[in-house]
């Protein structure tokens, strides 16, 4: 049933970040770390909720060990005020079961759950795959709809489907069909939140209630300020911070978001430490672009250089 015309569904809050998964300099977990950015994330960047074992927080290089350790620290740091949503998708159902029940005995307040990827299952694969992980357990389910990674897209007919199952409440959308999560979000009341950080305000102009960010360990607060624009009306508003972020919104994808998302916390004296192989450690030219891009975003990353120093120093 749609929500048109009524308060809309936000059962993750607006705004989300796929948190980093810290790590000591010697690769191992850093859980100390994880709590303290999680604090940091909720506290100084407004998020209403984060994700813990998405891609950006290296879950294919973790453990399932690794990945409750770190659940219950965050859980811990954060989830009297957040929600944590934990990610649980692979490509093997069963194992997908196991993360899902994990997570809820870990204390997760719900699960994300990617398509499963190259395997490329049918729609009606699909529909099996995510429906034997929403009856797992009693956690809501958000959908993470990703066929550039995945290979597979999820139809607009299958979401419309898997809608009718109450724990399918959510979709972080990063499809790039605004067409198609039209009609998704005219024909039910999944809450569709933006799985790319620039298409946040597009989406939320065609019934999206929110972000599901990586760029946001460093603009969450003004992310959260275009959603809550955009909500009141101020259409201008929204539009203005949107531009104010785009260069950030786009350039923490120059490498893959883990890499510079994890400089730049580094660089801000935040939990990050290094990317587990086969990611790689952003290199000099690399942390150099993204001092820039941050400038254009407002954000002054420690060693960034003023243009006016520039100048100066070049006479």
């Amino acid at each position: 049933m749609s929500s048109t015309g009524t308060e809309p569904n936000r059962p993750f809050g607006r705004l989300l970040t796929a948190m980093v998964t810290p790590l000591r300099p010697d690769g191992s977990l850093d859980l100390d770390g994880a709590g303290r950015l999680a604090t940091y994330l909720v506290d100084e960047q407004g998020n209403d909720g984060l994700v813990i074992s998405g891609t950006t927080g290296e879950a294919p290089t973790t453990s399932d060990g690794e990945k409750e350790a770190l659940l219950r620290a965050v859980v811990e740091a954060v989830g009297d005020r957040a929600k944590v949503v934990a990610g649980v998708g692979t490509n093997d159902t069963h194992h997908s079961v196991e993360l899902t029940r994990a997570a809820e005995k870990a204390g997760a307040h719900g699960v994300l759950l990617v398509t499963p990827y190259y395997n490329k299952p049918p729609q009606s694969g699909l529909v099996a795959h995510f429906t034997a992980v929403a009856d797992a357990s009693e956690l809501p389910v958000m959908l993470y709809d990703i066929p550039h990674r995945t290979g597979t897209a999820i139809a607009t007919d299958t979401l419309v489907r898997l809608a009718e199952h109450e724990r399918v409440v959510a979709v972080k959308d990063a499809k790039g069909d605004l067409t198609a999560t039209s009609w998704v979000t005219s024909r039910c009341d999944l809450a569709y939140y933006s799985g790319d950080d620039a298409v946040t305000l597009p989406l939320l102009s065609v019934g999206g209630v929110g972000l599901v960010g990586t760029s946001t360990h460093l603009t969450g607060a003004r992310a959260k300020r275009m959603i809550l624009a955009h909500e009141a009306g101020d259409v201008a508003g929204a539009l203005a911070l949107h531009r104010e972020l785009l260069p950030l919104f786009t350039g923490i994808f120059r490498s893959q978001g883990v890499v510079l998302v994890k400089a730049a916390l580094a660089l801000l004296d935040l939990p990050s430490g290094p990317v587990r192989p086969p990611m790689v450690d952003a290199t000099e030219a690399e942390i150099d672009a993204l001092r820039a891009d941050c400038a254009q975003a407002g954000i002054v990353l420690p060693g960034t250089v003023s243009r006016a120093d520039a100048e100066q120093s070049a006479w």
